[in-house]
């Protein structure tokens, strides 16, 4: 078998022609390839942001929800407790 021999600027640049070429068969694979990209990539992120947001307001809602019935059931306990004297 013949030895090959690369420089490390050759291999350098091999890599980098053959990094280019996955990321370039990658974003076609997931539909980014066109001039259109960027856009899609801030209104994925948009949507991100939303959901995250969504959830968030989820939660706390939901903490407000219980923490108001709670509150709600030891005034009613107490305010009956009360009653019959």
């Amino acid at each position: 078998m013949a030895d090959i021999s690369l420089s490390a600027a050759e291999l350098e640049e091999m890599l980098d022609r053959a990094a280019r070429r996955g990321s370039k068969h990658a974003l076609e694979a997931v539909g980014l390839c066109d001039e259109n990209a960027a856009d899609d990539i801030r209104q994925m992120r948009s949507l991100l942001d939303a959901w995250r947001d969504t959830r968030k307001s989820i939660w706390i809602t939901t903490v407000r929800i219980l923490t108001v019935a709670t509150l709600t059931f030891i005034a009613g306990a107490v305010w009956m407790s009360f009653d019959g004297k």
